[in-house]
């Protein structure tokens, strides 16, 4: 069916249709190889049998960046979508040829495909190919959230990156359901920014490190998409999360990247996630005899949403990235992570004999 004859609940692209009810996986041609070959996108289109909101969920528009992945993959591929009330548009792998080389950047001038949306025809590869994923598969969205992590060689804690001044940004990242939102529009030619500014409210899920799957911030990723579908009322089996506590930085205002003012190796001292007290010591930076020391003290109390995980810098170098918290938000987080502790659960629990 085309045009008028299309019905209206289903979903459409360039060379295809996916009526209600019906699930659809596609590789989807958006450029060539130096040998006139396809590249080729994957894409699992699940258009539900009621209609509702159309949603989009991409990840790997950085190359390495793979926990996102994989949450795609089980949200198309293991969920039950029965209930579904809208179209799921799943793209775990945007950026295809980075994947393939496993690099964060199209091996294509070392282009960034998430400075490059929307795209745009008759403009350089990178644009070519956004312009494809955008008309085709997020344009028809009501929705999106993408999926990263942080570049190679540190880490970050799970948060939400969205404009918290745009009242369906804000509704979405919230529903996310995580403890960090840093709300900012983002940078230019980023796939959230354009989304948003095109009339599709879009936030970015941070998560993990680079190159690897792990199954922590996985299983936290789908708990999110789940408090996600069932805020806007696509799935009617899930519940919106809310995180024990959460804090919003101004990224503009509030949020600090520490530097390293010396060269050398890093020690540090503390995880993604830590709390730390205005004076600790976050890091130590050494030389290679271990003669000289310079130690980084935290130069406000606050959380580390990243660390350092490749141990050498130069001057410069970012060491972590650290958010302050009000000291109701350090009540808040105290008293969730002592209730969500293995130690307080082991508290309340018989000693092992009496089992």
């Amino acid at each position: 069916m085309t045009g008028s004859d299309a019905d209206p609940d289903a979903f459409t692209y360039n060379g295809g249709i996916v009526e209600p009810g019906e699930t659809q996986n596609i590789r989807y041609g958006i450029s060539e190889t130096y040998l006139g070959d396809p590249v080729r996108i994957p894409v699992t289109i699940v258009n539900g049998a009621e209609p509702g909101p159309t949603v989009f969920l991409s990840a790997a528009a950085h190359g390495d960046e793979l926990n996102g992945i994989e949450v795609v993959r089980e949200v198309a591929h293991e969920w039950n979508h029965d209930d579904l009330r809208g179209t799921l548009v799943c793209l775990p792998v945007l950026n295809v040829p980075g994947f393939l080389a496993q690099e964060r950047y199209l091996p294509i001038y070392d282009r960034d495909l998430n400075r490059s949306f929307p795209g745009r025809e008759g403009s350089t590869s990178a644009k070519r190919m956004a312009y494809q994923i955008f008309r085709n598969f997020l344009a028809p969205c009501d929705v999106g959230l993408d999926f990263h992590t942080s570049t190679r060689g540190r880490t970050n804690m799970l948060h939400v990156r969205g404009d918290m001044n745009n009242s369906e940004v804000a509704r979405l990242a919230k529903a996310f359901g995580s403890n960090v939102i840093i709300s900012s529009e983002g940078p230019t030619g980023a796939l959230r920014r354009e989304a948003t500014d095109y009339g599709i409210p879009t936030i970015t899920i941070e998560m993990g490190e680079a190159h690897r799957f792990q199954r922590e911030f996985i299983d936290r990723g789908l708990e999110g998409v789940e408090s996600v579908l069932s805020e806007y009322g696509v799935h009617r089996t899930k519940s919106v999360k809310w995180p024990g506590w959460r804090t919003v930085i101004d990224d503009a205002k509030e949020k600090t990247w520490i530097r390293a003012d010396a060269g050398g190796l890093v020690d540090m001292h503390h995880d993604r996630g830590s709390l730390v007290y205005e004076g600790d010591t976050i890091c130590t930076i050494t030389n290679p005899f271990k003669t000289d020391s310079e130690p980084v003290v935290a130069p406000f109390t606050g959380l580390l949403v990243g660390v350092l995980e490749n141990p050498v810098v130069y001057p410069g170098n970012p060491l972590c990235h650290m958010v302050e918290l009000s000291a109701k938000t350090r009540k808040a987080l105290k008293r969730d992570r002592a209730r969500n502790s293995p130690k307080s659960n082991d508290e309340t629990a018989p000693p092992p004999e009496s089992r």
